[in-house]
C-alpha cells in the first residue's frame, strides 16, 4: 500500500482474505498491511492509516497484493519497486487491483506478460509500457504467478477467484456468501457492463438465474431460460450481454462446472456422476470442459483438494 490508494480496493482485499472464517473453523489467510511509512494518506485524504507494518512483512510475503491508486502518472516510491521486485524474484504471488497494474509495470516485473487494467487508462498503459500484453476487455487476467484485476468490483472477482484457487470451490462459496457477491465471474467476462435504468417490468435476471441454479442438473437449455423469463432467446442473449457481460450458455456451463468442483471436493470419486449431477452430460464432456476453463483434469482436481 502505498500513498493515495483507494480504500475500496484495499477494503476488497481485506475483506476477502484479512477477515476471520469461524463458519469454517479455521483461518484462510495470515493477513498484514504494509506500507513505506508510518502514516499513509489514503485517496484524497479521505482518512489517514497509522500502525500499519512496514515494508519488511512483503519480504516473507507469500502473495503480495497491490491496490488501487488513481494517480496513475504519478511515479511509485522507490522502495515499494524494490519490494514488488525482490518478491517476484523469489517466488512470490503478485497481485495488482485495478491501476496496481501501474505499480507492477513500473517494478518491469510485467514486461512479456499477459495484464489487466481498468479500461479508462488502457491508451496510457499501453504508451508508458508498451512491452506488456494489455488485455483490456476482461475482468481479471491469471498469468500464473501475477495477477491483475480490472476495475473496482474485479477486485473481488480475483479475490475470491485466487480463495478458489488455494482452497477450492466450497470454500470460495462460503466466502461468497459472507460478501453476499456472485461466487464465480470469469475473469474473461467483459469489464464495461451496460447497466442501463430498467423500464417496467423489471428486466433484472435475477429470477430466472436463481431458478435455472435449481435445475443444473436436468437438460437445461438456453431456450429454457428463455421460456422461464417469457422473453425470445435473443432478447435474453441481450440481457445477459447487459447485466452479466457474458452469454447465457457461457454463464451456465460456468455454474456448472463450478458445481462439478463442490461435488468433487465433497468426495464424488465417480465422475460420471458428477458430471450428470452437474448437467454437463459425460465425464468426457466433464474432463474437456475442466480442462479446457480450469486447466486440471478432474482426477487432478480431485488429487489436490481430497489428497
Amino acid at each position: 500500500m502505498d500513498e493515495n490508494s483507494n480504500p475500496f480496493e484495499l477494503g476488497c482485499a481485506t475483506e476477502v482474505f484479512g477477515l476471520r472464517r469461524p463458519e469454517l473453523g479455521r483461518d484462510l489467510y495470515d493477513f498484514r498491511l504494509c506500507s513505506p511509512a508510518p502514516r499513509t494518506a489514503m485517496r484524497d485524504g479521505f482518512f489517514t492509516l497509522t500502525g500499519v507494518a512496514g515494508l519488511d512483512a512483503a519480504e516473507t510475503a507469500d502473495t503480495l497484493i497491490v491496490p488501487n491508486r488513481p494517480d496513475v502518472e504519478v511515479p511509485r516510491r522507490p522502495a515499494v519497486l524494490a519490494a514488488i521486485r525482490r518478491a517476484h524474484a523469489r517466488g512470490a504471488r503478485l497481485v495488482g487491483f485495478c491501476s496496481g497494474a501501474f505499480t507492477l509495470a513500473e517494478a518491469g516485473v510485467l514486461d512479456g506478460r499477459r495484464a489487466t487494467a481498468h479500461w479508462q487508462w488502457a491508451d496510457s498503459f499501453r504508451a508508458r509500457f508498451p512491452a506488456v500484453r494489455l488485455e483490456t476487455d476482461v475482468l481479471f487476467v491469471d498469468d500464473g504467478d501475477i495477477l491483475t484485476a480490472a476495475g473496482s468490483a474485479a477486485a473481488l472477482d480475483l479475490g475470491l477467484y485466487i480463495v478458489r484457487l488455494d482452497h477450492g470451490a466450497e470454500v470460495a462459496n462460503s466466502v461468497s456468501r459472507r460478501l453476499v457477491f456472485a461466487a464465480h465471474r470469469d475473469g474473461g467476462q467483459r469489464q464495461f457492463v451496460e447497466r442501463p435504468v430498467p423500464d417496467v417490468p423489471d428486466e433484472s435476471l435475477a429470477p430466472v438465474l436463481a431458478w435455472a441454479q435449481e435445475r443444473l442438473d436436468s437438460t437445461l437449455a438456453v431456450s429454457d431460460l428463455a421460456a422461464r423469463a417469457s422473453v425470445s432467446q435473443a432478447t435474453l442473449h441481450r440481457r445477459f450481454r447487459a447485466q452479466l457481460g457474458t452469454t447465457p450458455l457461457a454463464w451456465l456451463t460456468g455454474e456448472r462446472l463450478a458445481l462439478a468442483c463442490r461435488l468433487i471436493e465433497r468426495g464424488e470419486a465417480r465422475f460420471e456422476v458428477v458430471a450428470r449431477r452437474s448437467g454437463l452430460g459425460t465425464a468426457a464432456n466433464l474432463r474437456a470442459l475442466m480442462r479446457r476453463r480450469i486447466g486440471l483434469t478432474p482426477l487432478e482436481y480431485r488429487n489436490r483438494w481430497c489428497g
